[in-house]
């Protein structure tokens, strides 16, 4: 293990605990090609979570198929999160989850803490008695720092524990686990990576920048992507850059107004150097479009493909 990714571990602060997942299914739901099962599940003792899991139709007993992680994004729309990649918000575009089932993967959509039904009950929101979306999130963010530990740490143990029920879904190949994401999702499909070596592909959607750049231009952000101390360790770079030689595809807007797209190219070439010297420059690509903070339908397509060269094997 590098004294970076040493530095950048202790910097996140205290991991979660992570239980056996203990999945049950809630509900169960026909869709055009898959069946979209509502599942709960431990994330830490005493606490429970809810994704949905998209599983293709045509999977046949014995079958195994590569698993992937579709993580949300944020959008300041706290009461959606699972729902947008499994299909069932308004955004098509969020609809990644789908298509990446759509094209025989089974899908895990997870809710991030924070998002949808892991926010206090309605009744506390409406009585004001909990804290309701961004105040939410700034409260759990600002309790683990208080705790020793981060908003970011807390997100890639619950994420960890979402790739736990892939990993053990007799229909997926525990050796093919791939994660995607936009926008925060890109942001925690680029810490997944780095930090579970079960992750066999990754696909960055809008979600990774040089934090440095982030701050000179005083962009603020989600409270994840502020962990602790990291710039006095290192940055984005060095967490990407880290992951090899996992397969990584970046894909970013030229006029994205949330990540400055000259710091995602100067981190990309970081990341290049930190391949090639693997032997695997062929595992990490940066992909600019024109357009701005989005996931547009042919960047997606190229998304998929991306993760079915590499899982697909």
């Amino acid at each position: 293990m590098s004294a970076t990714r040493d530095a950048i571990l202790d910097r996140l602060g205290t991991i979660p605990d992570r239980p056996d997942p203990a999945v049950e299914i809630v509900s169960t739901m026909a869709a055009d090609g898959f069946e979209r099962r509502l599942v709960e599940y431990d994330v830490e003792p005493g606490e429970r979570a809810r994704a949905y899991l998209l599983v293709p139709d045509d999977i046949d007993a014995g079958d195994e198929r590569p698993g992937v992680l579709a993580v949300h994004p944020h959008a300041g729309e706290f009461a959606v999160g699972k729902s947008d990649p499994a299909g069932l918000s308004e955004t098509a575009a969020y609809h990644y989850g789908v298509e990446c089932c759509r094209r025989g993967h089974v899908v895990c959509c997870p809710d991030l803490l924070c998002f949808e039904d892991r926010r206090p009950a309605e009744r506390e929101r409406a009585a004001g008695t909990a804290p309701a979306g961004a105040d939410y999130e700034k409260f759990v963010a600002m309790d683990r720092l208080l705790r020793g530990s981060s908003l970011q740490a807390k997100y890639l143990s619950d994420l960890a524990a979402a790739l736990d029920i892939l990993e053990a879904h007799d229909s997926v190949a525990p050796d093919s686990l791939g994660v995607l994401g936009h926008s925060l999702g890109g942001q925690e499909a680029a810490w997944v990576a780095w930090f579970d070596d079960r992750v066999d592909a990754a696909v960055v959607s809008s979600g990774a920048a040089r934090l440095a750049a982030v701050q000179r231009e005083q962009i603020t952000h989600n409270f994840a992507l502020y962990v602790p101390g990291l710039l006095t360790v290192g940055d984005m770079d060095d967490v990407l850059a880290d992951a090899a030689p996992t397969p990584l595809l970046v894909t970013h807007g030229t006029e994205d107004g949330i990540f400055p797209p000259d710091s995602v190219r100067r981190l990309g070439d970081t990341v290049l150097d930190a391949y090639a010297d693997a032997g695997v420059p062929e595992r990490f690509e940066l992909t600019f479009f024109a357009g701005g903070h989005e996931f547009p339908a042919d960047v997606r397509s190229n998304a998929y493909a991306w993760l079915d060269r590499w899982l697909d094997r």
